[in-house]
């Protein structure tokens, strides 16, 4: 049975006082949400901080609401069950109500947050084992060793961003309300990721991310998120693909954007989409050729490495499925895609 080091537990009520805590403690110090990620992680050692500083307390952090430009802003600890069932988020924004409801099994989806999700440290099948298991290999880049078990030679860490609300966050142009000592600023989530397995994430030691901002949907938007794993329920993403599509009165897309994740450290945007897609009625013969062609171009871009369970060339030629049939799933208002490997 793995168990948890010792360590120190703080509930603070506000943000103020956890930013103080988390300022006070310096490195040694951890934020949790819903403990998802957190916990297990502490349970293989691959973190081991002193203290723990819990979000759970902090009511300001919960709940959803619209504001009067029609932008959707959700607490951090609001919980992915909350998040993909809210019916503002089915309507605004059913990439992200997919994606939430895709994530893990239900009874994690009610205790992980949606600020724990875009938090999920970078995973990789060469860390996330226990102590004794990455002692005997010699460890890796990402903690305490030297060497990429991935790449032969490689300096960098190439563990995978593996969180499902990541590309259905970009593709909506999502930012996050970030407080910390200095006060409160806002990242576009697009400029949030480092291709750093390491530390992929562009927050600070004492700051947390506090809110999600959702810009507003145009009338026509669609969304769709397409995840390929191992098993129907519990597993994280091989592969995940977050589609929009924008279409206007005369039912001609006038934008569209395709993101993939768990392929390297940072989610991936596939370049070009657009162009492919621009003023094609999503219900025409032609967007299903085109759908084939912006699947070819995302097969071109994205390169999955060996870096989580799962053969990298599958992994590979399981991006244009996905790619395909995401864009088919959000052309046609249908739900998540979905099947296990």
């Amino acid at each position: 049975m793995l168990r948890l080091p010792k360590f120190a537990l703080a509930r603070p009520t506000t943000v103020a006082q956890a930013i103080a805590l988390l300022e006070e403690a310096g490195p040694s110090a951890r934020v949790i949400a819903g403990g998802t990620d957190l916990v297990p992680n502490m349970k293989h050692e691959i973190e081991t901080p002193a203290l723990v500083v819990s979000l759970g307390e902090i009511a300001e952090l919960r709940g959803l609401r619209r504001e009067q430009d029609g932008a959707l802003v959700i607490g951090a600890m609001t919980s992915l069950a909350d998040v993909a069932a809210h019916e503002l988020v089915l309507a605004q924004a059913p990439a992200l109500a997919q994606a939430c409801s895709l994530v893990a099994g239900p009874q994690l989806r009610t205790m992980g947050t949606l600020g724990g999700n875009v938090m999920l440290d970078t995973r990789c099948q060469w860390i996330n084992q226990s102590y004794f298991w990455r002692a005997a290999l010699g460890f890796c880049l990402k903690k305490d060793g030297s060497v990429c078990h991935v790449v032969a030679g490689g300096k960098n860490c190439v563990a995978a961003a593996s969180n499902d609300s990541a590309p259905a966050l970009m593709t909506l142009g999502a930012s996050l309300e970030i407080e910390g000592p200095a006060g409160r600023r806002s990242v576009a989530i697009d400029d949030f990721w480092l291709g750093d397995g390491i530390r992929n994430k562009v927050l600070g030691a004492s700051e947390i991310v506090a809110r999600i901002r959702v810009p507003a949907t145009p009338r026509g938007h669609r969304g769709a998120y397409g995840k390929l794993r191992d098993r129907g329920s519990i597993g994280f993403p091989l592969l995940g693909v977050a589609v929009r599509l924008d279409v206007d009165a005369a039912n001609a897309i006038q934008h569209a954007d395709v993101v993939v994740t768990a392929l390297a450290a940072q989610p991936k945007r596939v370049a070009k989409v657009i162009d492919l897609l621009r003023g094609l009625a999503p219900d025409s013969p032609r967007f299903a050729e085109a759908a084939v062609e912006v699947a070819a171009l995302a097969h071109k871009q994205c390169r999955p490495l060996a870096n989580i369970p799962g053969d990298a060339d599958y992994r590979r030629e399981m991006v244009p499925v996905y790619v395909k049939r995401t864009l088919l799933a959000a052309a046609n208002g249908c739900g998540p895609v979905h099947h296990p490997s």
